[in-house]
């Protein structure tokens, strides 16, 4: 276990409300800072990594509507955004976009230690440069006359809302970003947001007359690995996904999952420190899609070999009648030496690991329906 005197934040956030559990070294017992803003959805919440005090989190309350909160205190007081994300006003005549609710916040290159991106339903991206206080619009993809052929255009998308998630950073150079889109794809701009291009080859859309589209598919969750950035494991609508840089193609690892399971689900995690090492939470994908696990039989896969073969982990799990769903930002690593895996549920439980999948423990229960994990620190 880690000699760090640093102690872990578990952020849940929720239909009804966000939690910030304070855990001890051994991470068995959990302290509630919280309920914040209970009743109102919280889509996202996540600690700044170039400061540690700092937490944003994406809301949307009963009166104020779509918004951004922050804290510089670890979530003892927030305050809101001045100006959050939202489209530009159509001309006269057009028909225009609204943020319907922030679904993701990814703080900037640690060169730009006040810079903030968020992805939005429907589909957009926006930038804050005053550590959220405001946000405006990352053009080149918002009014990009590709755009409505990207996303399938309008307000609507998958069930709970299009949305724009896994906005990504290369930590080598804040001009390149990935973002990825329910639906849309996967697309890269090399250029802070000017321009973009489609990065879908070898992605199936089984979905479409087409299934090799350039653009359109439904990934559900994309991680870049933290020691090789040129690395991106995917947890697509059709499939697990690996993509190593420059290569253009994505390889599906998920063919290797057992068949009985599939590879179909919604979140992806990766080992901090071992670029060959993922995790995901399979989903039935059968049939109209029940996004429960297979067989009422919750389990965690990993990979230790970037996906040439995965391991079952479901010592813990419930054994039967566990019809589990895990959303897409719903599961978190710490970076403990034995590592530590958090997954929330769509039924209010956190799962936690503290051996790197081996055996899994319900830590907590009863919270409304969960819609992101992340984990953070503090000194």
């Amino acid at each position: 276990m880690s000699s760090s005197p640093k102690q872990i934040l578990l952020m849940v956030c929720t239909r009804k409300g966000a939690f910030i559990y304070h855990g001890n070294s051994d991470r068995q017992e959990w302290t509630l800072n919280g309920p914040h803003f209970l009743g109102s959805m919280i889509h996202h919440m996540i600690q700044d990594p170039r400061n540690q005090n700092t937490i944003l989190m994406a809301a949307r309350t009963g009166h104020l509507g779509p918004t951004i909160f922050r804290s510089t205190d670890l979530g003892s007081t927030w305050t809101e955004a001045v100006r959050p994300p939202a489209f530009k006003k159509a001309e006269e005549g057009e028909k225009g976009l609204t943020v319907n609710h922030t679904f993701w916040l990814t703080p900037g290159h640690k060169s730009e230690p006040c810079v903030w991106y968020a992805g939005t339903s429907p589909q957009g991206l926006f930038r804050s440069e005053d550590d959220g206080v405001t946000w405006t619009g990352v053009e080149g993809f918002n009014s990009n006359p590709m755009r409505d052929a990207w996303t399938g255009g309008g307000q609507d998308g998958t069930p709970d809302g299009p949305k724009m998630h896994s906005v990504i950073i290369d930590p080598r150079d804040p001009n390149h970003i990935y973002i990825g889109m329910s639906g849309g794809g996967f697309f890269e701009s090399c250029d802070k947001g000017e321009t973009w291009a489609p990065l879908n080859k070898g992605l199936a859309a089984d979905f479409f007359p087409d299934p090799v589209p350039e653009y359109g598919h439904d990934p559900h969750c994309i991680v870049m690995h933290p020691m090789n950035p040129d690395r991106l494991y995917q947890q697509n609508h059709c499939g697990i996904y690996r993509i190593d840089r420059p290569d253009d193609t994505w390889v599906r690892i998920g063919d290797n999952m057992p068949k009985d399971v599939g590879d179909i689900g919604l979140p992806m995690a990766v080992h901090p420190r071992n670029e060959e090492v993922a995790f995901v939470f399979p989903m039935d994908g059968t049939d109209v899609w029940p996004r429960t696990s297979p067989g009422g039989k919750p389990a965690v896969y990993r990979t230790s070999d970037a996906g040439n073969s995965w391991e079952r982990q479901d010592n813990g799990f419930p054994q039967k009648d566990g019809y589990l769903t895990v959303l897409r930002q719903c599961l978190a690593t710490d970076h403990e030496n034995a590592l530590g895996l958090y997954a929330g549920t769509t039924s209010g439980e956190i799962w936690a690991s503290t051996n790197e999948g081996e055996s899994w423990q319900q830590i907590l229960s009863h919270l409304p329906k969960i819609y992101s994990v992340e984990i953070g620190y503090r000194s």
